[in-house]
């Protein structure tokens, strides 16, 4: 992980390491250093897809830098985090901009047409959502755990609820290429969770 930031940053290693240590918080479940690993996979393997490929991995990495589970304003957070520490960095201001506007994209996923940044990092995020079958349930069962102190009967019809809303979605992976196979496994896997959350007791 550390030579992936590296090769955005030469030689920089700090500020690298800070982020890795606020990726593998004890609280956090999902959103650890895997899920940013999978990020970045898939923006390198369709890196040509960006506008500023290098921003959209940026965001990657600040996306859920700051996550609170019961937090309504983490993107918020992850996007001013990104913009001093990327001042700092010495990025330019427009590229710090740009990092920040993803960053804050991630709070709903809501990509304008021709956003190209914007859409490869969408992808990416949701990525986890087309797995395979095996991969897809330790998903859920790590944003279940990260979710812990709720109680099942509020828990599963909220997650429910989130589910539907993306399994309903016309588009839900916007510019990878295998975009509607993936989005055939996502609504597949989407499906039988929602099944699995309404049919608890």
């Amino acid at each position: 992980m550390i030579e992936a930031w590296q090769r955005i940053f030469p030689g920089e290693e700090t500020v690298g390491r800070e982020l890795l240590a606020r990726w593998s918080q004890p609280h956090r479940r999902y959103h650890t250093p895997e899920h940013l690993a999978l990020m970045l996979r898939v923006i390198d393997e369709h890196a040509q897809l960006a506008d500023d490929p290098d921003a959209v991995r940026l965001a990657a990495w600040f996306h859920d830098a700051v996550y609170e589970v019961f937090a309504a304003d983490n993107e918020e957070r992850s996007a001013a985090l990104a913009e001093t520490t990327l001042a700092a960095l010495g990025c330019s201001p427009r590229r710090a901009a740009e990092v920040a506007r993803l960053v804050r994209l991630t709070a709903g996923h809501a990509v304008e047409p021709g956003d190209r940044n914007g859409a490869l990092l969408a992808d990416a995020d949701l990525a986890i959502l087309a797995a395979d079958k095996a991969d897809y349930d330790r998903y859920a069962e790590a944003v279940r755990a990260e979710y812990a102190a709720v109680p099942d009967d509020v828990f599963r019809p909220g997650r429910a609820a989130i589910l539907r809303n993306l399994a309903d979605l016309p588009e839900i992976f916007r510019i990878v290429p295998a975009r509607a196979d993936w989005t055939a496994r996502a609504r597949v896997n989407l499906e039988a969770e929602i099944a699995t959350l309404l049919g608890a007791r």
